[in-house]
């Protein structure tokens, strides 16, 4: 027959196997899913793994959700992912007010700052691209160390005097009025020319960033729009001094290869992968390839 001693000893040890597990499930789970980058305004962030953080950013009019399988493949080798919604998007908050590179990076900085996030890559994806650039020059790379764009919507997306190429201005004034009036058909216009062909993304697969599309605020959608149609990054171009990969399809529709191109003139350690194969979803049209140069940039 056991001892009182004996016992108090077995009940003692319980208790402290339980305390681990408990401070252990704190620790899995104390992230928070939303963070509050002003009054009464949230973002969604995706905060998964443990290990140098890489940050990334989407594009119109999709939200964090997009980066679902190169979460996964990061965390698996060892990195901290940290998907940011912007606001107006996905999951985040949807306020009246203004949408545009300013205010997007402006929010990146607040939950980077938040997180304590240091010596991050950045990376980010069509509009996502052009903010993350924004974000570099505005603040200095401020937590950040490396630059990886995705098919950007950079250095501008929209032709000028001097610059002949993406789409004209006239072309994305007609965007702008359809986002009015008839935004689903909006976004299926967009669909058909994501990938190198109509058919080149799986159904299941266009259908997914389908639903992510249309749950963007309508207003932030137009809005954005303008802030795509009207910013000029050029001059921002030379204030990037950290190593920047630059991945671009070049099938591409949306944003023309030679975006990546007059990118990489303008950023000085920068280099351009091309996706043979892809269009603007290089991130799943070439997922493969895709996923792998990314981590052979993070180990660089």
């Amino acid at each position: 027959m056991r001892t009182i001693k004996a016992i108090l000893m077995i009940l003692a040890m319980s208790f402290a196997t339980d305390n681990v597990a408990a401070q252990s499930n704190v620790t899995s789970f104390g992230r928070e899913e939303y963070i509050t980058v002003e009054k009464n305004i949230k973002l969604h962030v995706t905060d998964l793994g443990q290990g140098k953080p890489v940050v990334l950013i989407h594009g119109w009019p999709l939200s964090d959700a997009m980066y679902e399988y190169q979460y996964q493949f990061l965390v698996d080798k060892g990195y901290r992912v940290i998907g940011i919604t912007l606001r107006g998007f996905g999951k985040s908050d949807k306020p009246y007010g203004a949408y545009n590179y300013d205010v997007y990076a402006q929010d990146i900085k607040a939950v980077l700052d938040q997180l304590d996030i240091k010596d991050a890559t950045l990376g980010g994806f069509s509009m996502g691209g052009a903010i993350s650039i924004h974000y570099l020059a505005k603040y200095n790379s401020a937590r950040v160390s490396k630059l990886a764009l995705f098919g950007a919507a950079a250095p501008v997306w929209t032709k000028r005097n001097d610059y002949n190429f993406g789409f004209t201005k006239e072309a994305v004034n007609d965007l702008i009025a359809l986002s009015k009036v008839n935004r689903p058909q909006l976004l299926e216009n967009f669909g058909k020319i994501f990938g190198a062909s109509e058919t080149a993304l799986p159904t299941g697969i266009a259908n997914w960033l389908g639903g992510i599309n249309i749950e963007a605020s309508p207003y932030a959608t137009t809005q954005s729009l303008i802030a795509l149609r009207d910013t000029d990054l050029r001059s921002e171009l030379s204030k990037i001094n950290t190593p920047t990969a630059i991945f671009h399809g070049t099938k591409d529709i949306i944003c023309e290869f030679a975006l990546a191109e007059q990118i990489q003139k303008g950023i000085k350690n920068s280099y351009i992968v091309k996706f043979e194969n892809s269009g603007h979803g290089l991130f799943f049209e070439e997922l493969e390839k895709f996923n792998t140069e990314l981590l052979a940039f993070l180990q660089k």
